[in-house]
């Protein structure tokens, strides 16, 4: 998994994360403030549309995705200061209705705006950019036929998670960067009564949530409302100063912030905590299928075009995974015929899951093992890529008051710009859950060569727009990620039969995934029966288990992303590999996948094939 997703961000929706009000647009900031910012730019764009006779597109072309960025970094301030965009990290993104029209007012401009450039008169390299900002300008329009910003928490995403995770990253280097946390702090308590405004609203029209994943939502808050201010999460940073300044300055700025959190973040989140556990989630549907609300079946359909960047029926996909399933399936009775296991796979996933040989007795214990894996990953890396990128990474453990309700791991992208590494955060919470077997193949997905490569090469790329930079295409990215894991055998790793199974066992998890999201979307799966169908075909535990089956259920979609993806990248290898025989390099077929962004699949499938036919010539 891959934190942040990003606000209006049309293309990153996924990246699982600190997710950032995903959707919602403009800042929270004096009314005039984001009308201005909407103004300035519709008015950037009926100049271009009005410029259609007497400009070149190419320099239109360009001006739109410039004036666009601009207007996206300073719309979603969360999105500029996780880039490194100067003079946005004092402000929250707004979050109110009359904000959120505004905003789909403006995405409806964008559209017309790239709409009235001719995409026969650019270049080459331009009409790929064109394509791309095209196919995300039209992504936004449609998703305004669906009412996600209603859903805009549950126990994945939104406030509880996004508030402390937005200022833990944020920067902290001078007197400037405290006064910016102060302001941000200052803001929490408008940023909560939005948020609770959604959710009513959201209750009044019936667009809520499956109620038994959102179960761990009112502790998340209530594990950041704290008697002692210095205590919270949200005011880390205000317990460890740089030397750079004075004594006298971090005394005045701790005191502001302990005055501001007792006087008004704690009573906000007293409130968000109440409104949550009282009213909110008792009043959450009994159903758990995208398809039980109105409109539900084409809202899924759009969740997987959007997610996996693909035209796939949920029938379609249910089929490949129930085909992925029995094939993953049949090489692990393999394996456990091969170390000498008697019994049935069953017992086989029992033994793995409860024998003491397979887990570690500490926190520290368990990152020292990942951090061993990354450094044995590092080094192999030249024999699968010719390009490296510079940004490092570190790995780190889930913050305790999330560790219970997110998945084993995930990756948080750094910033080159911005001045801060990646980060592989591996869940050290309830220790007889992370299996050593699984270790190596989830650390080459979320560090090295998956996520945190992948990322940190598109942070680097020259020449690109910015929003092809920071594209977070699901199917791509995800699909990257899971790719990854099966290059460890090239890299050394998978010697250990149990580490192999451990594999083998995260791409079932995967594969499983497309036969449970559809099942529960599309085909009125319950909760227990996708439940039932993971534990009958996977290694993981139980409470593994349970909590990525609440994940499938409050984000339709997102999760076939990783094998449809993956598949699709084995199946552009094959081909070329078959394709050009001795001539093939798979340096040079990662490089291509790697240094051009990411990329929606079809597109990466047309770029793939025609490096084929330029090393064929």
């Amino acid at each position: 998994m891959v934190f942040p997703r990003l606000a209006k961000c049309y293309n990153c929706d996924a990246m699982i994360r600190l997710i950032l009000f995903a959707t919602l647009a403009l800042a929270l900031a004096p009314l005039s403030q984001a009308q201005n910012q909407d103004s300035e730019f519709r008015e950037k764009c009926d100049a271009l549309i009005a410029a259609k006779d007497s400009a070149k597109d190419d320099e239109r072309l360009w001006q739109l995705f410039d004036a666009h960025w601009e207007y996206q970094m300073e719309s979603s301030p969360e999105s500029a200061t996780w880039r490194g965009y100067p003079g946005q990290n004092g402000r929250w993104s707004d979050l109110s209705l009359k904000a959120i029209n505004e905003g789909k007012a403006t995405d409806r401009l964008t559209l017309k705006a790239i709409l009235s450039i001719s995409r026969a008169k650019l270049t080459k390299d331009n009409q790929l950019n064109y394509d791309l900002f095209r196919r995300n300008a039209e992504m936004a329009v449609e998703k305004q036929k669906f009412p996600g910003e209603f859903l805009v928490l549950n126990q994945m995403d939104g406030l509880p998670r996004d508030v402390p995770s937005m200022l833990e990253m944020m920067p902290a280097e001078n007197v400037a960067d405290y006064e910016d946390l102060l302001s941000r702090l200052k803001g929490v308590p408008t940023l909560v009564d939005q948020t609770i405004a959604l959710l009513q609203e959201g209750l009044a029209r019936g667009i809520v949530p499956p109620k038994v994943p959102l179960r761990t939502v009112a502790d998340q808050v209530a594990g950041q409302i704290q008697e002692g201010a210095l205590t919270s999460p949200m005011l880390s940073k205000f317990n460890f100063f740089p030397g750079t300044i004075s004594a006298a300055e971090q005394t005045r700025l701790t005191e502001a912030a302990k005055t501001v959190y007792a006087g008004e973040v704690k009573p906000a989140m007293e409130r968000l905590h109440v409104f949550l556990r009282d009213e909110y989630v008792p009043k959450c549907r009994a159903t758990v299928g995208r398809s039980a609300l109105p409109n539900g079946s084409e809202w899924y359909d759009y969740m997987i075009k959007h997610y996996t960047t693909t035209s796939l029926s949920p029938d379609a996909i249910h089929k490949i995974g129930l085909s992925e399933v029995k094939r993953i399936r049949n090489e692990m009775e393999a394996i456990k015929a091969k170390v000498g296991f008697e019994g049935d796979l069953h017992k086989f996933f029992e033994f793995l899951r409860t024998d003491p040989q397979f887990y570690y007795e500490t926190a520290d214990g368990l990152l020292a093992g990942y951090r061993d894996i990354c450094k044995k990953a590092d080094p192999e890396l030249m024999k699968l890529f010719r390009k490296l990128p510079r940004q490092p990474y570190g790995v780190v453990p889930i913050p305790a008051y999330i560790e219970k309700s997110v998945t084993t791991a995930y990756y948080q992208p750094g910033s080159n710009e911005a001045g801060r590494a990646g980060y592989f955060f591996a869940n050290t919470y309830n220790l007889k859950s992370r299996p050593k077997w699984e270790m190596e193949a989830l650390a080459l997905h979320e560090a090295v060569p998956g996520h945190h490569l992948q990322l940190a090469i598109a942070d680097e790329i020259e020449g690109l727009p910015e929003f092809r930079k920071y594209g977070r295409y699901t199917g791509y990215v995800e699909g990257w990620g899971l790719y990854s894991e099966s290059l460890g055998e090239e890299m050394g790793f998978y010697t250990d039969p149990y580490s192999k199974f451990g594999q083998l066992t995260y791409e079932m998890w995967r594969a499983i995934r497309l036969v449970v999201d559809t099942g529960i979307h599309a085909k009125g799966w319950s909760r227990q029966q996708a439940i039932d169908f993971f534990k009958a075909n996977a290694g993981k535990t139980e409470h593994d288990i349970v909590v990525e089956i609440d994940r499938y259920i409050v984000w339709p979609g997102q999760a076939l992303a990783y094998k449809l993806g993956e598949l699709k990248i084995k199946e552009l290898r094959a081909k070329a590999s078959k394709t050009l025989g001795a001539r093939f390099d798979i340096r040079g077929f990662h490089d291509e996948i790697l240094w051009n962004g990411a990329l929606p699949l079809s597109i990466l499938e047309k770029r793939i094939h025609n490096w084929i036919d330029e090393q064929g010539n």
